[in-house]
């Protein structure tokens, strides 16, 4: 099937299997390797992306599911100037990323929890980012970084 997504603001289409994942999509067909495989089987969280402004494991969403959706990456997240979102400056300031492979998912997860909650408590962050998996043990810094985003966004708002 031929599947056409808005993906980072860009109509782009890939010949595939309905059934292929989007993450393969993504990265095989698209050459957006930002969003990684980590388990396949939607655990460990290094493959979300936003699908419709959703964060969704894309290793489990199947391209005919995504057809005509518009779908955010990584590679899209900042202003598309090439300009870093508050998320991405957080996660440098707050020194996140020790091997960095789990951090586009957890960028992603913490961009949808922003997106819908502003300000954000520590159960809160807690529960959006409990699905997201860190081997190196990361998950307090990850937690100061989504407090630094969100009071700079609203800084920039006030």
């Amino acid at each position: 099937m031929r599947v056409a997504l808005t993906v980072n603001g860009e109509r782009r289409e890939a010949e595939v299997a309905a059934d292929t994942p989007l993450l393969w999509v993504l990265r095989d067909h698209l050459g957006l390797t930002g969003t990684k495989y980590g388990c396949g089987i939607s655990e460990c969280g290094a493959c979300t992306v936003h699908l419709d402004g959703e964060a969704v494991r894309a290793c489990s969403v199947p391209a005919g599911q995504a057809d005509g959706r518009a779908v955010t990456t990584i590679e899209g997240l900042g202003d598309g100037q090439g300009g870093r979102h508050p998320l991405q400056e957080a996660w440098i300031a707050e020194n996140v990323p020790q091997c960095g492979f789990c951090q586009p998912g957890q960028i992603m997860s913490a961009a949808a929890l922003l997106a819908r909650t502003p300000a954000p408590d520590d159960a809160a962050i807690d529960a959006a980012m409990g699905g997201n998996l860190c081997r190196c043990g990361t998950y307090q810094r990850i937690r100061r970084a989504i407090h630094r985003a969100a009071a700079q966004v609203q800084e920039s708002e006030a």
